[in-house]
């Protein structure tokens, strides 16, 4: 269950990396496929529904050929 303070900030990087996913033309399954790490959960990370890891979230940034801090920069 995700802590009621950081659902906000969950979802605000899921947003992104939804974002960041279309902007690289990539579909879920070619950035779960790059990433290695399983399809279902990049639909929960982009939903906000769990909090990734920190090594999850590095896969994902050199999935997307892009630092990793670009994920975390969102509004």
């Amino acid at each position: 269950m995700i802590n009621v303070k950081d659902k906000k900030f969950i979802k605000a990087f899921g947003n992104n990396l939804r974002k960041m996913r279309k902007d690289a033309g990539l579909s879920q399954e070619d950035l779960a496929n790059d990433a290695d790490i399983p399809l279902s959960q990049v639909g929960r990370i982009e939903r906000g529904e769990v909090n990734t890891t920190i090594s999850t979230a590095y896969a994902l940034s050199k999935a997307l050929q892009i630092k990793i801090d670009t994920l975390f920069k969102f509004k």
